[in-house]
């Protein structure tokens, strides 16, 4: 969840109005409105104290997986295959031409 969902979600359990929201700490309801459609991003501070004047709060809990490193082979094969993919780029025709030169598909 992200935190324009995580604001609205904790917004409306509280039976607050994004109006209401805004005038219990002391913002606009338009920048609440903005948090949580995503438009602007609250700084951890900020979603922090939004939260608590819903009756909720902000917690850190360690990730049920570590973050995986790739592996050197991973990172040379993702690595060929980049320069594979431009290759092939920078060999097909970037300005257009007047007639086309592939076969045409049979219907």
């Amino acid at each position: 969840m992200d935190a324009g969902a995580a604001l609205q979600t904790a917004r409306t359990r509280a039976g607050l109005s994004q109006a209401q929201l805004a005038a219990r700490t002391g913002t606009s309801q338009a920048t609440i409105s903005a948090y949580e459609n995503g438009s602007k991003q609250p700084s951890v501070a900020t979603f922090s104290r939004l939260l608590a004047s819903t009756g909720t709060r902000l917690s850190v809990e360690p990730m049920a997986r570590s973050v995986v490193e790739p592996s050197r082979a991973e990172l040379k094969r993702a690595g060929e295959t980049l320069a594979q993919v431009i290759a092939l780029a920078e060999a097909l025709p970037h300005e257009p031409e007047r007639e086309l030169r592939y076969p045409r598909l049979a219907a």
